[in-house]
């Protein structure tokens, strides 16, 4: 098996194991307090990938690497996390869901930004349309009905492109378990401070569905899920295998649906197989 095949596998690992990450959030904070649940989550990752990196004799990342894992940690450790647990106190998980539409697109940006890749024009065309059709969808819904929500998502989407672009560039030298791993650990300290002077007064109330969900997005959305996709950017092109992201909402939307009994309209599966069909030409031009 080729390495680019490799890397589609593992990408498409990746995207699976992110397709719980909206829904499992949406469930935990409607008992946790949105900042709390994104430092917990961290510094619970962040502890993991100590005990992994010690465990495994990893060597520590040159002082050249530090900026770019900052950024990592910035984007999908911190970022990431608090920007959607925020939104989803104004929006459903089905309808956060659609944004996720958007990156694709805000990781083929950063890939020539921070990456280097260039992408044919063709690729550019397709990648606009389908996140035309995203914000389109976004708009016919009623933006006026939670701006807030609909911001916030946005600028969620904008942090993490950078961070799996960042994460995906810096994975090629010191592979992707690594890249996440020294993320959280750089995290650490705060995000372990910021738990405690966020931390409920008392876990009296808090149901068995919430913590659940803080653990899935502790352990899958923020440490192992990051395994396979960096590894899958970095061996398979970061712009083309980001593309695999669009598969994301099918996924969450039969989540959405099935855990949490959430609507799903035949707008928000039409805007995603439009979608879908623009990746598909945005792959076919993506070299």
């Amino acid at each position: 098996m080729d390495r680019t095949t490799q890397g589609w596998i593992a990408g498409l690992i990746g995207v699976v194991i992110f397709s719980a990450s909206l829904p499992a959030t949406r469930v935990a904070v409607l008992d946790f307090d949105p900042v709390f649940l994104t430092v917990a989550r961290a510094a619970i990752a962040g502890l993991l990938a100590i005990t992994l990196l010690r465990g495994l004799g990893a060597a520590r990342p040159a002082r050249a690497d530090l900026p770019s894992l900052a950024i990592v940690a910035l984007g999908v450790v911190v970022g990431f996390p608090l920007l959607t647990a925020l939104a989803l106190k104004h929006v459903t998980a089905a309808h956060s869901i659609v944004f996720i539409g958007l990156l694709p697109l805000a990781t083929a940006i950063f890939a020539v930004l921070r990456g280097g890749e260039r992408p044919r024009p063709a690729f550019w065309l397709f990648s606009g349309l389908g996140s035309a059709l995203v914000v389109g969808f976004a708009l016919a819904q009623g933006v006026a009905a939670s701006p807030v929500g609909d911001l916030l998502m946005l600028a969620a989407v904008l942090v993490c492109g950078l961070g799996y672009a960042e994460g995906a560039r810096l994975s090629r030298r010191l592979g992707g378990w690594q890249v996440i791993s020294w993320a959280l650990v750089l995290s650490l300290p705060a995000m372990a401070l910021l738990s405690i002077i966020t931390m409920p007064r008392t876990f009296i109330g808090i149901g068995v569905p919430a913590w659940i969900g803080l653990a899935y997005v502790s352990l899958f959305s923020m440490l192992i899920g990051f395994f396979f996709w960096y590894r899958g950017l970095a061996a398979g092109g970061i712009a083309t295998v980001g593309q695999l992201q669009l598969l994301q909402p099918f996924f969450g939307f039969a989540l959405a649906a099935g855990l949490l009994g959430e609507p799903v309209t035949t707008a928000m599966l039409t805007v995603t197989v439009a979608v879908i069909a623009c990746v598909a030409g945005a792959r076919r031009y993506a070299g």
